[in-house]
Formats: structure tokens, C-alpha cells, sequence
């Protein structure tokens, strides 16, 4: 199994409705904590987080906090100097970053990253393999340049990606193991808007996210007539994902030949099939 840690900095000039500065961190898709400029301090969104910065590290709150108010400066500063690159002086801004690592806990490879974003455009990257920063427009260039020699740093973030951040996914990954190593079994159910609709297949309350969801035909995954959606976070942690078929070539006495399957590491299949009396209906 693939888990990793994410880190995504997002600063803002021009929106009032938005902290100017967010920094959200997540481990295998589930939020711990949360950042921003107005409270000016960190949120911890899980309960075992809780108990880890009480039993394992009581300075983390304290010490991430002091970081991430340094990012915000910095972020602040970088927005001013990115309007100027791209001559811009008023409006809506937006400068992202996003860094982070991948465990497989299978073969035990590793794979970190290192983005940056302006205005919802790639800006650059950092290439772990040929440790170089890859500039995705004209205006990252001289910050590509400068970035190249820094070689000290590149050393640093070699360590950090390969090694440090992997230790702290580990970390996380023990402390929260019975929420984040959990199984949840998905609940499937067939809804149809309208008898010209396509049958939606639904499925929710499922963790971890990594769900596969077809539709099958006398046994054959179809690849035509289905339309998969992504999928999607629920309010209670679980995930919730719909594969929509399309009926329109369909005769009602093929229907018995067609069935929604889920997959998930750890459970039987489930198959669901397609019978009117089993859909869900707005009529």
C-alpha cells in the first residue's frame, strides 16, 4: 500500500473572505492539522495527534507553530516580489506550495515532491532524481538559477524527502494506526434520477479511499457507456465515490446481464445487481 504525507501552503492577496495565509497537512488523505493567518495557530484535527503531541513530543504544536509563521512572512514577501514578475499590480493572487513524500510499504520505495504554484498555474518544481529545479514559465527562471546553486539546500531537501519526511509519515502512520489503517466497508446502493437518467452506482462510507468501482456485463468490466466519477471525502472521514451508466442502449430484458461491482484490499467483492426493484428513484 501507497501512504504519504502532504503539506499545502496557500497564501492570497486581494480576497477578503480568505485567511491570507492556510497551511493544511495530511496523511493519506485525512486532514491532522490546520493553519491560518487569523487564528495564528495550528488546529489539530485528529484525536490521536492529540495524544501524540501530549505523550511523544509536547513541543510539536510550539515548534510547527513557529515554522509555519516563518512560511507566512516569507509567502507574503513572495507574492509581492511574483506581482512584479508578472507585472501585476492589483487583484486576486494566489501562491501555492505543496511538498510531501510516498512510502510503499510493500517494497519500501520512497518518492518525495516539491511544488510551487502561482495563480493556479505550475511555477516550479524541484526534480529529486537530477536534484534541479524545473522552471514551468519564463518567470521562474532567475528563481531556478538562484535555487541551482544553492547546493546546500538541495542537500537538505534530498535528506528531508528521502529520509526525515518518510520517518515522520512512518510516525504518524503508528501513532494513528486504528483510524488510519482501519477498513470500512463500503455501503453500495443504485439511484436513478429519471427513467432517461443514467443508474448510478453509489458507494459510501468507505475507508480507505483507495476503491475500485465498474460496472460489468456478463462478467466483462465495460469501459463504454460508464461515466466514473472521483472520489470524494465524506463529513465523517469516510469517502463516498458514483460510477454512472448510461441505459440508452440498454433493452430492459439485457438488464440482468449487467452488475456494479466494489473492490476494497481487505473485503469480499460486492455486487450489485442491476435490477429495477434494487434502484432508488426521484419518481
Amino acid at each position: 500500500v501507497l501512504h504519504s504525507l502532504h503539506y499545502f501552503y496557500t497564501a492570497s492577496s486581494g480576497l477578503t473572505a480568505f485567511p491570507e495565509f492556510v497551511d493544511v497537512a495530511m496523511v493519506d488523505g485525512v486532514q491532522f492539522y490546520y493553519y491560518d493567518s487569523n487564528t495564528q495557530r495550528i488546529v489539530l484535527k485528529q484525536d490521536w495527534m492529540e495524544q501524540y503531541t501530549i505523550r511523544e513530543d509536547p513541543n510539536y504544536l510550539e515548534r510547527n507553530t513557529g515554522i509555519i509563521q516563518g512560511n507566512q512572512q516569507r509567502f507574503k514577501a513572495n507574492i509581492g516580489i511574483l506581482k512584479q514578475r508578472f507585472n501585476q499590480t492589483g487583484g486576486t493572487h494566489l501562491y501555492q506550495w505543496m511538498y510531501g513524500c510516498e512510502w510503499d510499504d510493500e517494497d519500501d520505495s520512497t518518492d518525495g515532491y516539491h511544488q510551487h504554484g502561482y495563480d493556479g498555474e505550475d511555477f516550479l518544481s524541484l526534480d529529486l532524481k537530477t536534484l534541479t529545479w524545473v522552471a514551468a514559465v519564463q518567470e521562474a527562471c532567475t528563481t531556478k538559477r538562484r535555487w541551482d546553486e544553492n547546493k546546500a539546500q538541495l542537500q537538505y531537501f534530498k535528506n528531508y524527502y528521502t529520509k526525515e519526511c518518510v520517518d515522520w509519515l512512518k510516525k504518524y502512520l503508528s501513532y494513528g494506526k486504528s483510524t488510519l489503517q482501519r477498513t470500512e466497508r463500503p455501503r453500495v446502493s443504485l439511484l436513478q434520477r429519471s427513467p432517461s437518467s443514467p443508474v448510478v452506482c453509489h458507494a459510501t462510507g468507505f475507508y480507505p479511499d483507495r476503491v475500485v468501482v465498474f460496472w460489468t456485463r456478463d462478467g466483462q468490466e465495460l469501459h463504454e457507456q460508464v461515466d466514473p466519477g472521483e472520489v470524494l471525502p465524506n463529513h465523517d472521514g469516510t469517502f463516498q465515490v458514483s460510477v454512472d451508466l448510461n441505459l440508452k442502449a440498454v433493452p430492459q430484458e439485457d438488464w440482468g446481464r449487467y452488475e456494479c461491482v466494489v473492490q476494497l484490499k481487505g473485503i469480499e467483492d460486492i455486487s450489485t445487481p442491476l435490477d429495477p426493484a434494487l434502484i432508488r428513484t426521484n419518481w
